[in-house]
This record gives C-alpha cells, structure tokens and sequence, in this order.
C-alpha cells in the first residue's frame, strides 16, 4: 500500500468516525437560503473561529445552528468543503468572496490559494477590485502585483472597475493612489503630525491608513535610491552638527526621505535628539523607507526614550508592520522593556495589532 493510499484510507476512517458522533456532532450553517449540516469537529480543527465558537457555546452553536452572515450560500459550500478536504477549488469568478470569508474564518491556507488566484487573473477591469479586496484583507502579495498591474495599466483608472471602487471604498483607492505614487515595492505611511504620542491614546500620529505592509528589504538597502542632490549635500554641510542634527530629526517626522538622505551624506548626527532619535520618530510614523535609510547610517535598532522605548516599541503601538520588519532584521531586541516594564509585543497587544502580535511571538 502507498502512503498517499494510507493516508487517504487513515483520513476516509477518522471522517466515518465523526458519523457515529450523535447528534450533538453536527451542526448546521446557514447563509440565506442554504443550509448546510457539518460536524463540529471538522469545522474546529480547521477554523480557529468555529473552534472558540464551539468552545464557548454560544447560543446559535448550542442549538446546533449557526447563521453566517456576509457569505453567500455558494461560498458558505466552498468554506466548508475546504475544511474537510483542505483542497482549495479553482473557481476565479468567486476567489474573492471566498478569499473573504476565509480571512474571516481564519483559514489562512485556503486564503493564501485564494490570494494566488487573484494575482494570476488580474486584468485591466477587475485590478481595482483586486487591489481592494487585498488591502480589506491584509493580503501583501496581492496588494503589490495589483499596484504593479496598474502602474503598468494606467487605463484602469479610466475602467468601471475603478470608478465602483472610488464608490465603495473611497479610502482604500486613496490608499492605491500613494502606492501608485512611491518608487517600486515600497510602501510609505501617510505623512505624520509628529508628536510623542503613549499607546494608550486613541489617535494615531499620521492620517490615513496602514493596511498593506509588505515584506522588508534588508535594512543596509536604501532599495535602489538615487543619489542624494549635491547642492543639498553641500549646504547641510555648512550648518553646525546640532542644527544638521535637528533637521534629520524633522525630515523623519515629516517622512522627506530625500532630505533624510541628503542629510545623511553630509554627516548629520543619527543618534541627535533629546531623548528620542530619528529613527524614533520615522518608526512611530511608519514610514519604512526612512527607516531602512537610517539604519542603513548606522541608527542604533535599540535606542531609548526618556520613558524607556526602542522604536521597534512605536513601531508595534501604531502597527507599523512593514518598518518593524526592517528594525527586526537589523536586530531590534523585541524583549526588551520601557521604564514601566512593558515589551513591543504588549504595546502591540494593548493598541489590537494582530499581525505586529503575529510578527513579534514568532521565532
């Protein structure tokens, strides 16, 4: 006998098994019109979602029906096959629904297979949705190849596609605008208002959003920048080191990345600032490119405040994934602790950042 063979004879008998697992196994899920009878069991092993409603009891699940809403019925069928099976199905008009209600669920496989079908169908019409849909879902990849898509495109912008986008999801299209606007795969937070805001405030220290962090370069990289301007080079080099100092300070906050390098090249101080560097404040902005710049000048990953923070601690407080990334690389300590004693992972699991909470409880 094969081993695929045993497997699949070894799966076939546990599958049998829940048959025998009296009513109280099954449970049936509703969307709309469909029903669909499924066992407990199954949904749980393969759902971290379905596992804590289970767990908990809740009301609908302990009357044996659950009603899931936003998942059409066809979906609803797709999501559950997939949890006995763990095979995603090959259906491109409904990867995006079903990449929805697998992100939902915590299926993380069949929303990975998903988010490769979106990026293997992009086309002229359908690439604003596809860029939406990425960005609603925390979906890296897919974010990146549909910005790359339309800059090589521009005529989506002029499609329905686009327009229903502006329509619906006014935010995440502006959100596609600035990424339009960087060099390639970079991906910039909005500009900052500065300030050294505590975790505990319920404002962010920029406008806009930070939903599409990609993977970092390494942090020696300034990613194929050009050179900084000579002239600039030149006249930063004639002011003092404390005012060179001050400015890099607010070239971070305010994310002028070219002023940030050009200050770099004429020797302004990384480690200037009272109680806080630049690479702080670049860091609590979000705003990678500046980051890696700095650390590419020697900024220490594991500079403290005045309250004890390292800027991988701002980075995690706003969710910043994409800049914690790079301080990571460049070996931000993640254990380390401020004056009151807490980690970038607490700042990260205080302000809600589940994929900052993901990215610092990995080895």
């Amino acid at each position: 006998m094969s081993a695929v063979t045993e497997v699949q004879n070894n799966t076939t008998e546990a599958l049998a098994a829940l048959v025998d697992g009296g009513e109280d196994a099954l449970v049936t899920l509703v969307a709309g019109e469909t029903r669909v009878a499924a066992h407990r069991a199954v949904l749980a092993a393969a759902s971290p979602v379905f596992a804590a409603m289970f767990a908990h009891d809740m009301l609908e699940a302990s009357c044996g029906q659950v009603s899931i809403d936003d998942v059409e019925g066809p979906v609803l069928r797709l999501l559950v096959a997939y949890t006995y099976t763990l095979q995603a199905p090959h259906l491109p008009d409904m990867a995006a629904q079903l990449l929805s209600a697998a992100d939902k669920y915590g299926l993380s496989g069949l929303k990975a297979a998903c988010e490769r079908q979106l990026i293997s169908q992009l086309a002229v019409e359908t690439a604003a949705a596809t860029a939406v849909t990425a960005m609603r879902h925390s979906c890296p990849d897919a974010t990146r190849a549909a910005v790359a898509f339309i800059k090589d495109h521009l005529q989506v912008m002029a499609t329905r596609g686009w327009a229903d986008a502006v329509l619906k999801y006014p935010q995440e299209v502006i959100e596609v605008g600035r990424l339009l606007g960087e060099p390639p795969a970079e991906a910039c937070s909005p500009t900052a208002t500065g300030g050294g805001s505590t975790p505990n405030s319920d404002s962010q220290p920029h406008s806009g959003h930070s939903r599409t962090p990609a993977a970092a370069a390494p942090p020696t990289s300034a990613r194929h920048t050009p050179p900084p301007d000579d002239a600039a080079v030149s006249r930063f080099r004639s002011l003092s080191d404390a005012e060179r100092g001050r400015r890099l300070m607010k070239a971070a906050k305010e994310g002028e990345v070219e002023e940030v390098r050009a200050l770099l090249a004429a020797g302004a101080d990384v480690g200037a600032g009272d109680g806080e560097t630049a690479l702080h404040c670049a860091a609590r902005r979000g705003d990678a490119a500046v980051v890696r710049l700095l650390l590419s000048a020697a900024s220490d990953p594991n500079a403290r405040s005045h309250g004890g923070e390292t800027p991988l601690h701002w980075a995690a407080c706003w969710g910043h994934a994409e800049a914690a990334a790079a301080l990571l690389q460049a070996g931000a300590d993640r254990g380390v602790r401020t004056n009151d004693g807490r980690t970038p992972l607490d700042y990260a699991r205080l302000r809600n950042r589940p994929q900052l909470v993901e990215m610092l409880t990995q080895h």
